[in-house]
């Protein structure tokens, strides 16, 4: 061997250590989740559905003014509906009048619109303004009330159960950690025009100003809701939604000691989600994500996808490592439905499965003639 090749054989022995001795890199490292000073809590991905950080979230907890966020959605379901208007005029009744604890200070006997009663619960937290709708919208505050607790099941609320439009104590009003991220989540897809007044950080009724008291809006800009609550029982509460980089992420935090309190430990739960997680939407809705043999159909392909979009809330830098696989049904014979399932999409990470989805028939099928029914048969004899 020639002495210059003995000057470089170090150097080839230590590139061949890089390449075939080098350590793999290790994923993404996700730490124990933030210790929250707070009787219970959950951080839940808004698409995905994804809990990222929970404890006792299916315990039943007073919600105190949350509940308004409740009131709110039946609210805006009866106007989606056309039962009642934004500018509807409200004569305040003596009952709303009287109402204590936080108020938009109303008076009895005038006449008040939906939209600035509306702003009064969701911006003020006014007990007054939603006694004054909740009556506007069912007759009484009771009526009212059982309209909550039917929206609260078909919400699938299955652990809540509402007896005032307000959130005053009562032994038997409760709610869990879990059923009010549902709430929430239906809150914004369900109706994101009046979502966006979640977000104002005040609001003047008869020439009196108050403010928003979600300090979150004011610490966090990427924060644009919910609502806060708080009786001497319940605590200090709140229900946060914050958007980032296209990833919306819902807190909630009940039973903390002080304003301050829930502000910071909500805000210790959405760093930590932004911080170690993202979201992606991997397919659309109603796309072709593969394509099938149809038997005796009057096509021979059938296009399948999904019925709905299909999020993923990944540790972050891991969107590479995802693997799709498809297990599609072994004969499919016409006729077919659209919707009809034939077979699943299963998305995994490593040894760990993230999402199962059925695949469904994008379009419809007919059967196919006698000649080429006939001719199918015969090729599924050698199948």
């Amino acid at each position: 061997m020639s002495t210059a090749m003995h000057r470089l054989l170090p150097f080839f022995i230590v590139i061949l250590f890089m390449l075939f001795l080098a350590p793999v890199q290790a994923a993404t490292l996700i730490p124990a989740t933030p210790k929250i000073k707070a009787k219970g809590y959950l951080l839940i991905d808004f698409n995905s559905g994804r809990v990222l950080a929970e404890k006792k979230s299916d315990q039943r907890l007073e919600p105190a003014s949350l509940t308004k966020m409740l009131s709110a959605y039946v609210i805006d379901h009866e106007l989606a509906k056309g039962n009642i208007s934004l500018n509807d005029e409200v004569r305040i009744s003596e009952k709303a009048w009287r109402m204590e604890g936080s108020r938009m200070f109303i008076e009895v006997g005038k006449k008040v619109s939906v939209e600035d009663l509306l702003k009064g619960v969701i911006i003020q937290s006014g007990n007054d303004a939603t006694v004054a709708l909740a009556e506007h919208v069912a007759g009484s505050e009771d009526a009212f009330v059982s309209l909550m607790n039917q929206h609260a099941a078909e919400l699938g609320m299955l652990d809540s159960h509402f007896v005032n439009s307000t959130g005053l104590p009562h032994k038997d009003h409760y709610t869990t950690p879990r059923d009010l991220a549902k709430l929430a989540i239906a809150l914004i897809r369900d109706y994101p025009t009046h979502y966006a007044w979640y977000s104002q950080k005040e609001f003047v009724y008869n020439d009196i100003k108050q403010y928003n008291r979600n300090r979150l809006l004011w610490r966090n800009k990427y924060v644009d809701g919910i609502k806060t609550g708080h009786t001497e029982s319940a605590g200090y509460c709140l229900v946060a939604s914050a958007e980032r980089d296209g990833m919306r992420l819902i807190s909630v935090v009940l039973g903390t000691r002080n304003d301050e309190t829930r502000s910071s430990e909500s805000q210790k739960l959405l760093t930590y989600g932004f911080r170690f997680f993202e979201t992606h939407r991997l397919y659309k809705a109603n796309e072709p994500l593969t394509t099938a043999r149809v038997w005796k159909g009057a096509q021979e392909e059938l296009s399948l996808g999904l019925n709905e979009d299909l999020y993923l809330t990944i540790p972050k830098g891991q969107y590479k490592k995802l693997e799709a696989n498809m297990d599609l049904d072994a004969r499919i014979t016409a006729p077919i439905k659209q919707g009809q399932a034939f077979g699943s999409v299963n998305i995994s990470l490593g040894d760990e499965q993230y999402a199962k989805r059925k695949l469904i028939a994008l379009s419809p099928i007919e059967s196919g003639g006698l000649f080429g029914n006939l001719v199918d048969e015969i090729k599924l004899l050698f199948e």
